[in-house]
């Protein structure tokens, strides 16, 4: 469980490169803005536990595993009894040490991730991880992976298809994910029976629906609950106890719903509500949303897998037997996703679409983190559709770095002004 430490409070960790950046993150987060809910003391709390005093994630009897993404159904490891962290990091300070593994133009995210993961004191400190899942979602996920395993760590590449259209496919992906849950046995030696899957699907089915709860709130206006801080609760889902986690959303959700009654909100009435998109940003690196919600916007919807995407579709169980129950895990897992490594653009832009109609969205911002190509190349086709639609858009190329954070600034600045007019032009 987290320290009741308030994220401005000194650490002995304040030296650390890294902690610094975690610390300045937390400081915009509660300082930036109106008070914030104080149900979110809860994960300022466990991020500044994790990231600025850097003190291990608690440990149980429980093997852990890190996933270098969201294709590694969290159900099947609740249900071998195993903990899953996605190890995702988002630290400019990672960022420059993976660089010594990765090219230098790569992904800022698989940087990072390797050089937390090469570090001395890594953060978080997830301790001995059992083994790692590489789901192989993009190219240097897995040219990432004999870098992992050169650094002692075991690695399982779980397999995904090329596209995920078509029943070929669909079963592949299915054979891929039934040989993952053989392979889990073996690997923490216990059985992975139905009725332990079972209870771990609807435990999951518990953490989505608080989640939607809270993602209902998004859609009010003026909105009551801040873009940046539903990216911090998403993410907190990757690494904290689930029941914890559940009953701090609750608490929240409780929280926000009487905020809503009383009319206390988290952005003026006439503040632009925004859409994020692109690649995903990752604690400590909330850069970009944090300017865009500091310049007197709201983010209120995301179509990452960092926040709406990892929570939003829940599973068709067609029978309770293992087999059913993994290949619908697999159908929840592939069919609805959105990543842009799959060839046609046309679900995430349709995805995209509905967001802006559902949140009353005003206009999009899609970063693309510099060396993610897939995201770069993809930005075209969404910005076509959103030009068709006569959505604005911006466009971000990025990393990690706080050195183009007053260019950023004065950009978003003067979009979210663009915005304004346009609104003041309709009326």
């Amino acid at each position: 469980m987290p320290t009741n430490t308030s994220p401005n409070s000194p650490s002995p960790q304040t030296h650390s490169r890294q902690a610094r950046e975690a610390a300045a993150c937390l400081r915009a987060l509660t300082d930036s803005f109106d008070t914030p809910p104080a149900a979110m003391a809860y994960f300022f709390n466990l991020f500044e536990t994790l990231h600025v005093q850097r003190q291990p994630l608690p440990r149980d009897h429980r093997p852990v595993f890190g996933s270098t993404c969201i294709f590694a159904p969290i159900e099947l490891f609740q249900a071998v009894g195993a903990r899953s962290v996605r190890l995702c990091n988002g630290s400019y300070h990672f960022d420059q040490i993976g660089a010594d593994f990765m090219p230098a133009k790569s992904c800022p995210m698989v940087k990072a991730t390797l050089g937390m993961l090469s570090s001395s004191s890594p953060a978080p400190d997830f301790g001995d991880l059992h083994a790692i899942i590489n789901p192989t979602s993009c190219d240097q996920k897995k040219k990432s992976a004999h870098i992992m395993e050169s650094m002692g760590h075991t690695v399982y590449n779980l397999s995904l298809p090329n596209d995920k259209d078509g029943d070929a496919n669909r079963t592949y992906w299915r054979h891929s994910l039934r040989a993952f849950a053989k392979w889990l046995e073996q690997a923490t030696g216990n059985r992975l029976t139905a009725s332990k899957l079972k209870s771990s699907i609807h435990t999951i089915r518990r953490a989505e629906a608080v989640y939607r709860e809270l993602d209902a709130f998004r859609t009010d206006h003026p909105s009551v609950f801040l873009g940046s801080h539903a990216f911090l609760v998403a993410q907190a889902f990757y690494f904290d106890d689930l029941d914890s986690w559940i009953s701090a959303v609750e608490a929240l959700n409780l929280e926000l719903a009487e905020r809503r009654n009383q009319k206390i909100n988290a952005a003026q009435r006439k503040a632009p509500r925004v859409l994020f998109t692109g690649s995903p940003p990752s604690f400590p690196g909330l850069k970009l949303p944090l300017l865009i919600e500091e310049a007197g916007a709201v983010i209120v919807a995301d179509e990452t897998c960092s926040g709406q995407r990892l929570l939003h579709d829940i599973p068709a169980i067609e029978a309770w037997n293992t087999g059913t129950m993994i290949d619908n895990l697999a159908d929840k897992y592939l069919k609805p996703c959105t990543c842009p490594i799959f060839p046609s653009p046309h679900d995430r832009i349709r995805r995209i679409r509905t967001l802006i109609d559902q949140y009353k969205v005003d206009g999009v911002v899609y970063q693309a983190l510099s060396g993610c190509q897939v995201y770069e190349m993809e930005q075209t086709a969404v910005a076509k559709a959103m030009q068709d639609d006569k959505v604005p858009m911006l466009y971000v190329e990025t990393d990690y770095s706080p050195d183009d954070k007053g260019q950023l600034s004065t950009r978003v600045e003067a979009f979210l002004e663009s915005i304004k007019t346009m609104k003041r032009k309709r009326k």
